[in-house]
């Protein structure tokens, strides 16, 4: 039996400026085109979830906040994954504050990492990173939603696209 595969990601909220930190990712792996995402991975086996997403946002941006500093805001119960592999869940956690400043630490997997406007999230952008910035920034309680479990959603599919 295939254990359940973990993902993390980070929206970074300056709330006074009205902007999250966004990742303009070009791996094809994941997409047919560059799409727009929010910092994050995947978690290592047996590494805490806070943990990976404040590793991951470091790796991506050089932004650093501490783990416990996280505030987990929303859920994805992602039915394929982008590697073929399976099932994922994606912990959507949250930062409005943070050291350094936003930087392209991954050139060669991002074409850009930006702080963009919450009332004008860009374009194309992942699916399950939409859902999730959406979900936080209209205060939804529940926090939770699915992606590939409706035979219309394609892994592929890109909001804005």
């Amino acid at each position: 039996m295939q254990s359940l595969r973990q993902a993390v990601c980070v929206i970074v909220h300056d709330d006074k400026e009205g902007k999250v930190a966004c990742v303009h990712y070009a791996n094809k792996t994941w997409s047919p085109q560059p799409a727009w995402t929010v910092p994050g991975g995947k978690a290592e086996e047996g590494e805490r979830l806070d943990e990976a997403a404040a590793r991951e946002l470091r790796e991506e941006t050089g932004l650093v906040v501490a783990p416990e500093e996280l505030r987990l805001v929303h859920t994805v119960q992602v039915k394929a994954g982008w590697d073929g592999r399976g099932p994922f869940l994606l912990s959507v956690f949250a930062a409005t504050s943070w050291q350094g400043e936003l930087t392209n630490t991954e050139p060669d997997k991002h074409l850009a990492v930006l702080w963009k406007d919450t009332t004008a999230l860009p374009t194309p952008m992942f699916p399950t990173s939409h859902a999730a910035l959406t979900a936080y920034l209209a205060g939804d309680g529940r926090g939770f939603s699915t992606y590939g479990w409706d035979a219309s959603e394609g892994l592929r599919a890109l909001v804005g696209a």
